[in-house]
């Protein structure tokens, strides 16, 4: 009992510590716009540039330009939980605007997440299609046909979910309103309208700068984008000493200091990913717009300290599919296989 309540103390005190970090700066969001879409509009230029000289290097600048894509999508991830701007309407302004380089419809996407803030780490609030923030416990996939194991293993394997399947989801899937009940007419419309602008967008390009231009800059810095998102994403409620409950034992804190990820990465590689490898922090308290995780994440760790995710614990993380309830643990589809995880 006397743990129960330390335990209580100490969710009460970095929900606090977290808080005080949840005040947008204007000028801080302002700044981080200007070198978010500034170095990535200028890679995009450059690729343009370099197209005519040689189309294999253009691809192979499509890394850089990906990945300060993913940073973009930050911002956009921001917004859509109105941390970005204390402004409301900047919010969504800014949120739009990203979704026209990021092709992820705004308020769909946002509302999709919200729901992901609400499911992460409860055993009992999974969503069956959730790729890469739930999964089944060992328990239910070994009751499971050795048909409907194939179908279950085959779209999360680390090849198929973080390298095939993104770029499908963003360019394909994320023009459609496919989750969407036709009564929302509102966010159905907002899917067709981002659509509709990208087409107008990207035809302009077309029209100005030739097509297989737009097509090869545009569709490799995407598929990159798409991978270096989904992969980082896979990993913050994915990783070895992640922790999942059942509803009577869930709660927030917990969950979010022990079922979400602290990424240590390089300095630079934290900025080019908008410090969303604070995920814990992130998930205690989504109100910290991302300028600030880094500040909010040290005085969260002077009270409850969290053991970091390293790179090479990152690139295994994808491998971790199934829960095992008996051990507490998450475990790979080879593990059962082989009775490894008893």
């Amino acid at each position: 009992m006397d743990a129960d309540r330390a335990l209580s103390r100490s969710g009460v005190e970095v929900r606090q510590a977290a808080a005080a970090f949840a005040r947008p700066n204007r000028g801080q969001g302002v700044f981080q716009l200007l070198t978010s879409f500034g170095p990535f509009i200028a890679a995009c230029a450059s690729m343009y540039l370099v197209y005519p000289i040689s189309p294999l290097l253009t691809i192979a600048l499509a890394v850089p330009t990906g990945a300060l894509l993913a940073r973009v999508f930050i911002i956009q991830h921001d917004c859509g939980h109105g941390s970005f701007f204390a402004s409301t309407r900047a919010n969504i302004i800014v949120g739009w605007a990203c979704s026209l380089f990021t092709m992820t419809p705004f308020t769909n996407w946002a509302r999709q997440h919200s729901l992901h803030h609400g499911n992460w780490s409860n055993l009992d609030r999974r969503k069956g299609t959730d790729l890469y923030s739930a999964c089944l416990t060992v328990r239910e996939y070994l009751a499971l046909t050795r048909w409907r194991r194939l179908l279950h293993r085959l779209p999360r394997h680390p090849l198929v979910a973080n390298v095939l399947l993104p770029p499908l989801v963003f360019l394909v899937l994320y023009r459609m309103p496919l989750d969407i009940p036709r009564r929302w007419v509102r966010e159905r419309r907002s899917v067709h309208l981002t659509s509709a602008a990208l087409l107008a967008l990207f035809g302009s390009l077309a029209l100005l700068l030739g097509w297989q231009e737009v097509l090869v800059i545009h569709l490799s810095v995407m598929i990159v984008a798409s991978i270096v998102g989904v992969w980082l994403f896979s990993l913050q409620h994915r990783f070895e000493t992640a922790r999942w409950t059942r509803r009577e034992e869930w709660n927030p804190s917990d969950a979010s200091m022990e079922g979400s990820s602290w990424f240590d990465l390089p300095r630079v590689l934290h900025w080019l990913t908008g410090n969303i490898g604070f995920h814990h922090v992130h998930h205690l308290n989504p109100r910290v717009p991302s300028y600030r995780l880094c500040a909010a994440h040290d005085a969260v760790q002077a009270l409850w300290p969290v053991v970091p995710l390293s790179l090479m614990g990152g690139l295994r993380a994808p491998w971790l599919t199934l829960w095992d309830e008996t051990s507490g643990q998450l475990v790979s589809f080879r593990e059962v296989a082989r009775g490894a995880h008893r």
